[in-house]
């Protein structure tokens, strides 16, 4: 499955509950989800447990995306097709104390 298929996915299965939730409810889920990953990369986990979390941190981050109108594919094609988004390469060769 392709990230815009997923995307699709999510809002085919939820997009009825996400729009009457909106963008401030849906966001508070997803950092919910976003501490439940980072409480199971902390511990230690099973990584059934770990692929759970992130693919729960993965749908939500696809459903505030469907909820604002944006397509994730082309945001990511837009932003990193190239590579990284400050100096344009691959591998990455801005400073490890720069944010890309």
């Amino acid at each position: 499955m392709t990230l815009g298929e997923f995307q699709h996915l999510i809002r085919e299965t939820f997009g009825a509950k996400d729009a009457s939730r909106g963008v401030a409810g849906t966001f508070m889920w997803f950092m919910e989800e976003v501490g439940e990953l980072a409480e199971a990369l902390r511990g230690n986990h099973p990584p059934e447990q770990l692929a759970a979390e992130f693919a729960d941190v993965l749908a939500w981050l696809a459903t505030l995306a469907n909820i604002a109108g944006i397509n994730l594919d082309e945001a990511i094609a837009q932003k990193y097709q190239l590579g990284c988004p400050s100096c344009k390469k691959i591998p990455c060769l801005c400073a490890a104390t720069e944010k890309p």
